[in-house]
């Protein structure tokens, strides 16, 4: 019964890992950055709450504009290819 469920999770977390979409990479690498930006600021210079300040205006400005530099690095890199983008190209 154990191995029947292993490869039952398995295979969700396989078919939820090739369903990812872009947007959803993107919130990933959004929150990611400004949780290592407030780490840094923490332990080791006040400097690096800046980059969470970056974040935070690219995720602004990718909402009103509609261009976002993190979508077209997460595609070239092979995310997000089945649809789902958050920026609207």
């Amino acid at each position: 019964m154990s191995t029947l469920f292993s490869s039952g999770v398995a295979q969700i977390r396989s078919k939820h890992i090739q369903l990812m979409k872009m947007e959803n990479a993107i919130r990933i690498l959004a929150g990611t950055m400004v949780l290592i930006s407030i780490s840094l600021a923490h332990w080791v210079s006040q400097w690096w709450l800046l980059l969470g300040v970056f974040v935070g205006c690219n995720l602004i400005q990718s909402a009103i504009t509609g261009f976002c530099p993190a979508e077209i690095i997460l595609g070239k890199l092979g995310v997000g290819k089945k649809g789902g983008s958050c920026c609207g190209s």
